[in-house]
């Protein structure tokens, strides 16, 4: 093999890992600006926090509560919804803000998952087939990110680097 196909391996094999290094940058996009959006539409939206109305709070946790997994958890946000929607609804822009700025991504991506998690074994347990229900989807893809964080293009590797150069001069 010739020199300048050594080198052209060489390049492709580099141009390969960077791709890997960036895989899951899309994923924490659109993890990121889905679950802002999710929580500003709920803040913005003042029938979400009203007591009735197709689009409250109150009258999606009275429809599933007989068909969700955890009826006790719908008892529990039943107690005081607002509390329940407000909590949620700053839960997502924290969590979407953690992910896509990549600070504390780990612990942002627990976050997606608990909330993605809840809302499965609570609003769309009762999708039949299980795989029409929109939480399911959402736990999982958060799962890579738990175990991956955000390597690059974050907060959390420009600290990481910052770190090891102090610890290395």
């Amino acid at each position: 093999m010739s020199g300048a196909d050594a080198t052209t391996l060489g390049s492709y094999g580099a141009w390969r890992a960077n791709l890997a290094r960036h895989a899951l940058l899309p994923l924490r996009v659109f993890l990121g600006v889905t679950f802002i959006y999710a929580g500003f539409d709920k803040l913005a939206h003042p029938s979400f926090f009203s007591v009735g109305g197709p689009n409250s709070l109150v009258t999606t946790l009275h429809a599933v509560r007989d068909s969700s997994a955890i009826p006790a958890l719908v008892d529990l946000a039943l107690r005081n919804p607002s509390g329940f929607g407000h909590a949620i609804a700053f839960g997502e822009l924290a969590v979407g803000l953690g992910m896509l700025f990549g600070l504390l991504a780990r612990i942002a991506a627990v976050g997606g998952a608990l909330i993605s998690l809840s809302l499965w074994l609570t609003v769309s347990w009762s999708s039949t087939p299980y795989y029409y229900g929109n939480d399911l989807p959402y736990l999982m893809a958060w799962l890579p990110l738990v175990l991956a964080g955000a390597p690059v293009l974050s907060l959390d590797a420009l600290i990481a680097r910052r770190r090891n150069r102090r610890t290395a001069s």
